[in-house]
C-alpha cells in the first residue's frame, strides 16, 4: 500500500475498484484508474480523473490565499502543512530555503498544488510583491496581533517558521504583518502544522467561497 492507498477502519483501501463498462467517454477520465480502480485519497467527485485533470478543475477554485514555510533545518511539519494547504485549496504554497523539503506527512497531496520554491528571502519577497500578495507572519513574537482578532487579507501569505525557533528576524522584517494564535495552557507554542491549520481556516471564514458540488460526477465503479 503507497501513499495514495490509505488504510479505512477496518484496516481495508478506500476509494473505488475496477469502473464497469462500458466505461463513460470523457477526457477526463484516467483508463488505468478505470481498469484499476481508484485507491487515492480524492473526495469522490474526482474518482477515475487524471492528475492532470484533478488540477486543472482545482485551478478554477483556487483561493487568494498563499502559504509560506520556512525550510532550514528539514521540518516534518512542513508535509502537514501542505496537506492542511491543499484541503482549503490554497493558490501557492511557498518554500522557503532548502528545495528539497520533507515530503513524508504531503501524503502527496502536492501533486495537486502550485509549488514554489524560494532560495532566499529578497526573491520570496519580491515574487509576494508582484503578485499582490501580503505576507503576514504566523508567530507568537512581541507586536503580533491575536489572530482572532484581525481580518486577515484576502490576497495574502501565511509565513510559518521552522518548528522550534519559529520565523527568522529577516522574514519577520519583510511581513507587512504580524498574527499569533492565543493560548491557555502552559507551553509556550503550539505544533507548526497545527498552527498552519488554525490559521487557514481563520481565513477561510472571512474569505472562502461556500462550498458547492461543482465537480462533475462520473458513474461509480464496483
Amino acid at each position: 500500500m503507497n501513499a495514495e492507498e490509505p488504510a479505512g477502519e477496518d484496516g481495508g483501501t478506500v476509494g473505488v475498484g475496477p469502473h464497469l463498462r462500458p466505461w463513460p467517454s470523457d477526457d477526463r477520465l484516467d483508463p488505468e484508474l478505470l481498469a484499476a480502480g481508484d485507491r487515492r485519497n480524492v473526495v469522490d467527485g474526482y474518482r477515475y480523473w487524471r492528475l492532470e485533470a484533478v488540477v486543472a478543475d482545482l485551478d478554477t477554485r483556487r483561493h487568494g490565499l498563499h502559504v509560506a514555510i520556512q525550510n532550514w533545518e528539514h521540518d516534518f511539519n512542513i508535509g502537514s502543512v501542505v496537506r492542511t494547504a491543499n484541503a482549503f485549496n490554497v493558490a501557492g504554497v511557498h518554500i522557503l530555503g532548502r528545495r528539497r523539503w520533507n515530503r513524508r506527512g504531503a501524503m502527496v497531496t502536492d501533486r495537486y498544488l502550485h509549488v514554489h520554491h524560494h532560495a532566499d528571502v529578497d526573491s520570496f519577497a519580491t515574487w509576494l510583491a508582484d503578485a499582490g500578495v501580503v505576507p503576514v507572519g504566523v508567530d507568537n513574537l512581541p507586536g503580533s496581533e491575536p489572530l482572532e482578532t484581525v481580518r486577515l487579507p484576502q490576497n495574502c501569505c501565511l509565513i510559518f517558521g521552522a518548528e522550534g525557533p519559529g520565523l527568522t528576524d529577516e522574514v519577520v522584517a519583510r511581513c507587512a504583518q504580524l498574527v499569533a494564535i492565543t493560548q491557555y495552557g502552559s507551553t509556550r507554542s503550539i505544533n507548526a502544522g497545527a498552527a498552519a491549520a488554525i490559521a487557514m481556516y481563520h481565513w477561510a471564514r472571512d474569505w472562502a467561497r461556500p462550498q458547492t458540488d461543482g465537480i462533475s460526477s462520473t458513474a461509480r465503479g464496483s
